[in-house]
């Protein structure tokens, strides 16, 4: 019952470098935007990619982390380019920079998507037989299969729909908090733990 990852250990780093307590709520992706704007939630980190469109709505600290995108199938598909699940129904996440590049192709590859609030649910489709594949931010999905997940990975990056990670608060709320973050991200790089971190969950870049 314990929330892991880059994005959560990397929010701990500086919460703990900067002096501030907080209080996590493990939220799919259109819960945790819409907590925010209903001013239920301060902030929202985890996948939180900066786009221009975003940007109109939110407020980013600095990037954290630059992502790409993939694709993965079950372990056990003999499948290994995106030709090889033509036709099939795919599974995808809500609100998601791997959803953007899923529905740039669907009609090439003949793609029916699934939308999904999280990341569990999602794989859990692709392992059920639900799904034939599924589309995630690569650091996620390599870490996962690292995990033994079940799945394997299908197109390992897809650098058009790379997109750098950030902690977003709503436009003109909360400048102390993003101040805080931007201050405490580039202590934690500058000591050596962000690097700690990253090479924690997929090794060294």
């Amino acid at each position: 019952n314990e929330f892991v990852g880059i994005d959560l250990d990397i929010l701990a780093a500086v919460a703990e470098d900067q002096g501030f307590e907080y209080e996590l709520q493990p939220l799919g992706f259109d819960a945790a935007v819409a907590a925010l704007e209903s001013g239920q939630a301060d902030g929202v980190i985890a996948g939180m990619s900066i786009t221009e469109e975003r940007q109109e709505k939110y407020d980013f600290s600095e990037a954290y982390y630059d992502s790409t995108v993939c694709a993965a199938v079950k372990a056990d598909n003999p499948a290994t380019t995106l030709d090889d699940i033509k036709g099939s129904d795919v599974a995808v996440k809500n609100g998601t920079q791997s959803a953007a590049w899923a529905e740039s192709i669907k009609d090439e590859y003949q793609l029916n998507l699934t939308y999904y609030d999280d990341s569990a649910i999602m794989y859990q489709a692709v392992n059920s037989g639900n799904a034939v594949a599924c589309f995630e931010d690569y650091p996620v999905m390599s870490y996962g299969v690292s995990q033994d997940n079940g799945m394997k990975l299908l197109v390992e990056e897809k650098d058009e729909f790379a997109s750098p990670y950030g902690f977003a608060v709503l436009k003109g709320k909360n400048a102390e908090l993003l101040e805080m973050f931007n201050a405490g991200l580039k202590n934690i790089k500058e000591n050596g733990k962000y690097d700690e971190i990253v090479a924690k969950y997929i090794g060294e870049k």
